[in-house]
């Protein structure tokens, strides 16, 4: 190392024979020393032993792209109706689901081919493909990744990258905002799952070839983890838009759903469980009434005797949802939560479950689910006070004593 280069302030970054790649960011967290360490305080022979642990850089990163790929892979993330390949039966039933949900005449999915867009499931007959490009709502909102209202709805698969198809929805009645926010979510977490699954199609070929640069890996990790932390996002933005859908359609004044998730995390946090529990319980009081969705609106708006086709539909509403949610890769850890909701820890549940056998998520969700109820208006009666609530409970033998602990100390 030169002394006069030295005296003219270059840095030791820049000067060191041991570091590799004119890297000195990454020869820093080589070392694991952090977000930022002053180059001044970097002695020679600290720099040769960053040198040394980051020589072997392109087999590390490499090693970080497969931990990546074994979490983040097609199975883990492509969302509703655990999507495996690009089959036109699947796609058809995501269009059925959606239809179904909706209750709208129609629903379309696109998928774009080259120069244009190629349907790849729907409910009914329509166009085989269409043009992209500003004539037809279709087009339109796949070239400006934004929502088109006209004869039809159409609704981009768009993520920060870009567009890979359509939704379309027909109907011949107006569309509640919420159902429309709901297909959006559908639409952006698709996007971004098909997206992450071709980057991660590119990756395993960047592995596989011998003569790919430590910068081409660099490059293909940002764009990884990009779009990991987008699908996180994105996930949690579906489940509230679904669950703002199930209280809608159920007629909820006030948002029942996110109230008892709201009470759920905290009585979580109150017992300090880790942040993946917490999540999983929050998602489960979202979903708590998840088969209320596949259920048509004039069911929740009768104010007569149900007949018994409505009301078995009502019974069997939850046994709808549980499959529903199995085949929503991410959230099918939800299941025990939701499925055991209604089991009592006194053991007068529907199964009978008693005690510690009903899993702990699903006591934290009753008891918060029942207070919520309590505490909210009805239209057969007004609202109790949070006092009166938690007195009735704590009167009966049917919640979980320590969760019903938690409830009082992060509502008093």
């Amino acid at each position: 190392m030169k002394k006069e280069e030295k005296n003219n302030g270059v840095s030791l970054f820049s000067q060191s024979e041991y570091l590799i790649g004119q890297d000195p960011i990454e020869e820093i967290f080589a070392l694991n020393l952090g977000d930022f360490i002053a180059e001044n305080l970097i002695s020679e022979d600290l720099a040769k032993k960053i040198g040394a642990n980051a020589k072997d850089k392109k087999s590390g990163l490499i090693s970080q792209l497969k931990e990546l790929i074994s979490i983040y892979s097609m199975q883990n993330t492509l969302s509703i109706l655990s999507i495996d390949s690009n089959k036109e039966a699947i796609f058809t039933s995501i269009a059925h689901s959606i239809k179904q949900m909706l209750e709208v005449e129609n629903c379309s999915i696109y998928l774009e081919d080259t120069d244009k867009l190629r349907l790849v499931g729907t409910v009914s007959d329509v166009e085989q493909s269409l043009k992209i490009d500003e004539t037809t709502p279709a087009g339109k909102a796949f070239l400006n990744g934004e929502t088109v209202f006209e004869d039809v709805i159409a609704v981009p698969m768009h993520c920060n990258l870009k567009s890979v198809g359509v939704i379309v929805l027909q109907n011949n009645s107006e569309i509640n905002e919420g159902y429309i926010n709901l297909v959006e979510s559908i639409a952006i977490l698709f996007a971004t799952s098909m997206t992450l699954q071709r980057t991660i199609d590119e990756t395993n070929k960047l592995i596989e070839d011998e003569s790919s640069t430590i910068s081409e890996l660099q490059h293909i990790r940002a764009e990884l983890t990009a779009l990991i932390g987008d699908l996180c996002d994105y996930q949690q933005n579906f489940v509230e838009n679904l669950a703002h859908a199930v209280d809608t359609k159920g007629g909820y004044k006030v948002f029942h759903s996110r109230n008892t998730a709201n009470t759920a995390r905290k009585i979580c946090r109150q017992l300090k469980l880790n942040e993946k529990t917490t999540d999983l319980i929050y998602y489960a009081g979202l979903l708590q009434n998840i088969g209320k969705i596949a259920l048509p609106e004039e069911i929740f708006a009768s104010t007569g005797k149900l007949s018994p086709e409505d009301l078995k539909k009502i019974q069997e509403h939850s046994n709808i949802g549980v499959h529903f949610l199995m085949n929503i890769n991410f959230l099918s850890e939800v299941v025990p939560y939701i499925t055991y909701q209604k089991e009592r820890y006194d053991g007068s549940g529907p199964e009978g479950l008693k005690g510690q056998s009903i899993p702990f998520g699903s006591r934290i969700i009753a008891v918060a689910d029942v207070y919520c109820a309590m505490t909210s208006d009805r239209p057969y009666r007004k609202a109790m006070s949070k006092e009166q609530a938690l007195e009735i409970m704590k009167s009966e033998t049917k919640w979980d004593p320590v969760v019903l602990n938690a409830l009082w100390e992060v509502v008093k």
